[in-house]
C-alpha cells in the first residue's frame, strides 16, 4: 500500500480583486514557490506576484539578428566569393537581391526561438501536476481564480499557510495530495 505524498494547498478565488489581493499576500509573506491560476490574463497580476519581466523578447531579438546576417552574409559569399558570375559587368553582390531570403532567414530563426524559448520557459511540456486531482480546479478554466501554494516552500506551514490564504479572501482551501 503506498502512502499519500501531501503536496501543498490550493485556494480558491471568486473574483480578480480578491486574487490580486491574495497574491500580494502570498508573496509579501515571503513564500517562493507558488502559483496563481486563471482563466483569462489579469491585468496587474505579475506585479501582485512579484515576478520579473521575461528576458525571451531579448533572445528574440538576437536570433532574428542572427538570421538576417547569417543569411545575408551566406549569399554574399555564395555569389560574391565562391562562385562568383560575371554577367554584363553586373556586381556580384547586391543587397536588393538579397532582402527577401534575409528577410525569410530573419523570420525563421525568431519564430523558432521564440517557439522554443517559450517551451524552455514555461517548463512545457508539463503532463502533470497536483492540482488536476481537485475537482474544483476545473472551474480554473470558466470562472473561478486559484493559487496553489508547494508544501515544499520553505515558508510552508500548513497552518499559517491556512490561516493566510482564509484571511486574504479564500473561498475553499484544501489539501493536494501528489
Amino acid at each position: 500500500m503506498s502512502a499519500v505524498t501531501p503536496w501543498g494547498l490550493l485556494a480558491e478565488f471568486e473574483d480578480v480583486p480578491s486574487l490580486l489581493h491574495a497574491s500580494q499576500a502570498v508573496r509579501e509573506a515571503g513564500y517562493t514557490r507558488w502559483d496563481a491560476h486563471t482563466p483569462f490574463p489579469v491585468h496587474g497580476l505579475n506585479d501582485a506576484m512579484g515576478l520579473a519581466p521575461t528576458r525571451l523578447p531579448l533572445v528574440v531579438f538576437a536570433a532574428g539578428l542572427t538570421g538576417c546576417s547569417s543569411f545575408l552574409l551566406l549569399q554574399w559569399w555564395t555569389n560574391a566569393v565562391d562562385y562568383a558570375f560575371n554577367i554584363s559587368g553586373k556586381p556580384f553582390f547586391s543587397i536588393p537581391a538579397n532582402i527577401p531570403v534575409t528577410f525569410e532567414g530573419t523570420i525563421l530563426l525568431a519564430a523558432i526561438t521564440a517557439f522554443v524559448g517559450m517551451l524552455v520557459a514555461n517548463k512545457l511540456p508539463h503532463w502533470y501536476h497536483p492540482v488536476f486531482k481537485s475537482s474544483r480546479f476545473a472551474r480554473a478554466t470558466n470562472d473561478r481564480f486559484f493559487i496553489s501554494i508547494e508544501r515544499a516552500d520553505p515558508s510552508f506551514d500548513p497552518v499559517a499557510t491556512r490561516s493566510l490564504l482564509e484571511a486574504a479572501g479564500a473561498v475553499v482551501v484544501e489539501e493536494l495530495e501528489d
